[in-house]
């Protein structure tokens, strides 16, 4: 969506996508809006709550069915087991994406983990096409006439131009661009703690062959699961960024992180739009 500052400042439901890394601050932002004015989708949230809430129920379950108590209590329908996925909490969503590597180190096997990454792929999509419907649904329902749309780091990895088309016909999309700064402090944060995250196929079947070669691995099931990670993100985070820039490019503006350091409010947060707008 394009429209001038004047435009969007007279604007009266007021929609804005935030696309970046993980990290980069885009629930900071969104959080400092106030509540009562600006509903916060969180697509991380949505994929955790909607998408993939069976398969990661279903993923817990089977870790607590090789402990005896707990699988007697199961069986028995003695216990349940329920996720408790906040926007600030989004650890069962990591925890099923999982990481390639030994089993006996809590990590998946090469088909287990394309499996999963696929699942997130569709409730990915699946999460960001329902932005239109919650934008008329806390509307109509809540009254909320702002709407904020904290998507995940991985959107531009899906590779459907149908989704963006969409995010871009009902919203702004703003993307926060790293500085070499934030750049460094990401990278070596993700290496010094290593989550699982999402790789496009064709990425991670090429950086796992050369992490092997670089490595001497021959068989996936001998790799230490953070290893793969902590090599692999910084050629995913620089990976990401002209994807990034190209969505931005061709349906929305570019802010760089710095600048989102200095938003307090909303006040501070409608300038950030609209100057982005008039550059």
């Amino acid at each position: 969506m394009r429209m001038s500052p004047r435009e969007f400042l007279d604007w009266e439901t007021k929609r804005i996508t935030l696309l970046g890394m993980s990290g980069v601050g885009k629930t900071t932002l969104a959080n400092n809006l106030p509540k009562k004015k600006w509903f916060h989708y969180s697509g991380d949230y949505r994929i955790g709550t909607k998408y993939l809430e069976e398969p990661i129920l279903d993923n817990i379950k089977r870790q607590a069915m090789d402990v005896p108590f707990l699988r007697d209590l199961l069986r028995s329908d003695s216990i349940y087991i329920r996720s408790n996925i906040t926007v600030d909490n989004l650890a069962p969503v990591s925890t099923f994406l999982g990481k390639i590597g030994d089993p006996a180190k809590g990590g998946l096997t090469l088909s287990e983990f394309k499996r999963r990454q696929a699942l997130h792929r569709q409730a990915e999509i699946a999460a960001m096409r329902d932005v239109p419907e919650f934008i008329r649904k806390v509307e109509s329902i809540y009254g909320y006439k702002h709407f904020i749309n904290d998507a995940g780091g991985s959107v531009c990895e899906l590779g459907d131009p149908e989704t963006i088309r969409i995010l871009a016909e009902h919203t702004i999309i703003l993307y926060i661009r790293t500085t070499p700064e934030l750049e460094h402090l990401l990278i070596e944060r993700a290496q010094r703690d290593p989550k699982p995250l999402y790789y496009r196929e064709a990425f991670l079947d090429q950086q796992l062959a050369e992490f092997m070669r670089e490595r001497g691995y021959s068989d996936i099931e001998a790799i230490p699961p953070d290893e793969f990670v902590s090599w692999v993100f910084p050629q995913l985070f620089r990976s990401r960024l002209p994807r990034y820039q190209a969505i931005a490019d061709e349906y929305g503006y570019t802010v760089d992180a710095n600048a989102i350091a200095n938003v307090q409010c909303e006040d501070d947060f409608i300038r950030l739009i609209m100057d982005a707008l008039a550059r």
